[in-house]
């Protein structure tokens, strides 16, 4: 499985609760129109472990079943274009793709 991760803050004067209302529904949507996607979650960080502050405040997962299909979905062309509109609300994203080696739940 192939996980996107995206941390971010927003820009200075943006507005907390009018970001979450469009993160939570267009973008929310947007992300789970994506060709291939199982999952998209969203978090906003409340603290860090060892450190004053979270050097970020938002949080973005999104699960995909393999490399090919995530490759597929994010660079088409439409969607980095789409990708690029979302980007100018944020500010200092740091964008991690990475590769489930194990997964374990306990139930």
């Amino acid at each position: 499985m192939i996980k996107l991760t995206v941390l971010y803050n927003l820009p200075p004067g943006a507005d907390h609760e009018e970001f979450i209302k469009w993160r939570t529904t267009t973008h929310q949507q947007s992300n789970m129109s994506l060709p291939g996607i199982i999952k998209s979650d969203f978090y906003v960080i409340k603290r860090a472990w060892q450190r004053d502050e979270a050097p970020y405040r938002y949080l973005t997962e999104a699960y995909f079943p393999d490399m090919e299909t995530f490759e597929k979905a994010f660079f088409d062309p439409d969607y980095q274009v789409s990708l690029a509109k979302s980007l100018e609300r944020i500010a200092e994203p740091l964008f991690l793709i990475s590769e489930e080696v194990i997964s374990e739940s306990k139930e």
